[in-house]
């Protein structure tokens, strides 16, 4: 009994470890299957696949039951800037929610039939354990989401240098803002070049699917690219030294974004190393004090 006990609660939580670390690293999206479902003469943003996969169908459901719900907050915001599915990610809160109130009930099996433990003692761990990892999802959407921003950022510096050697080179603004895109690579330039093909769909300025785009994902450094242009389309202003003005100042906040992180980093570390310099003390100076104590 006590083995199969133990065995059962291993099981509960190598599969709570697995589900985790796939959580905390997820996959980039595939953005070509999303433009192939994308209909005809239609909106990127108006394209709603399908559920196809049993994670995608069950997560569907739960957003439709739970989404309204009030305290059960979906990041549809940071979801579609990292590209994951709201309802997958609320499956993910659901799921690990369970595991963390079943697997302490399942891991104290053997303590609970010996009588060596409270019986309410497994709903209460199992309970905090549930709140913790309900929240994991949330910490982890957020964490990749800025990220995802700051790198945004950095390819929005550089894409402003792009845009300006574009202009420099007698182009108008609208060849200008997607001829920059397609020149660089990555997700960051991906999404651009999406906003500009819906910007031909839609048959809308660029500048304003880039303002649609950072209302959708919140992008701020993408907002004064559209400004920038529209400027030179409604006024015929010469903004070379606009753009490479805004991508210097961009790199500054960028560059001082990172030396604060840095610094913030330093400083968590210097408790540990004052912690290891006192555990370092101690272990000299015990058998001097265990002699002293002894003689």
């Amino acid at each position: 009994m006590l083995n199969a006990s133990a065995v059962l609660a291993g099981c509960m939580v190598g599969a709570g470890v697995a589900l985790l670390v796939r959580e905390l690293s997820p996959s980039q999206p595939a953005l070509d299957a999303a433009l192939q479902r994308t209909p005809p003469g239609g909106s990127l943003a108006a394209a709603e696949p399908e559920p196809t996969g049993r994670d995608e169908v069950w997560g569907r459901w739960l957003l439709d039951r739970l989404g309204h719900v009030p305290g059960v907050r979906v990041p549809t915001t940071d979801l579609a800037l990292l590209g994951q599915a709201p309802g997958r990610f609320l499956l993910t809160k659901v799921a690990l929610a369970a595991l963390g109130l079943l697997a302490p009930a399942v891991a104290m099996v053997p303590w609970l039939v010996l009588g060596t433990m409270p019986f309410y003692l497994p709903p209460v761990m199992g309970l905090a354990a549930a709140a913790v990892l309900w929240c994991v999802p949330d910490w982890s959407v957020r964490d990749q989401a800025k990220r995802a921003r700051q790198e945004f950022a950095h390819a929005i510096a550089a894409y402003l240098d792009l845009v300006a050697l574009k202009r420099a080179g007698d182009a108008g603004p609208t060849e200008a803002l997607e001829r920059a895109a397609q020149v660089g690579t990555g997700w960051a330039f991906t999404r651009l070049q999406q906003a500009f093909l819906r910007a031909r769909l839609d048959k809308i300025p660029p500048w304003q699917a880039l303002e649609d785009l950072t209302g959708e994902l919140d992008l701020p450094a993408l907002a004064d690219v559209a400004d920038i242009m529209r400027l030179s389309a409604h006024d015929g202003a010469a903004v070379y030294t606009t753009l490479r003005a805004r991508a210097r100042s961009l790199r500054a906040e960028l560059l001082a974004t990172q030396a604060g992180e840095a610094n913030a980093d330093s400083e968590k570390m210097t408790a540990p190393g004052a912690l290891l310099a006192v555990l370092v003390m101690l272990l000299i100076a015990f058998p001097a004090v265990i002699r002293i104590l002894t003689t």
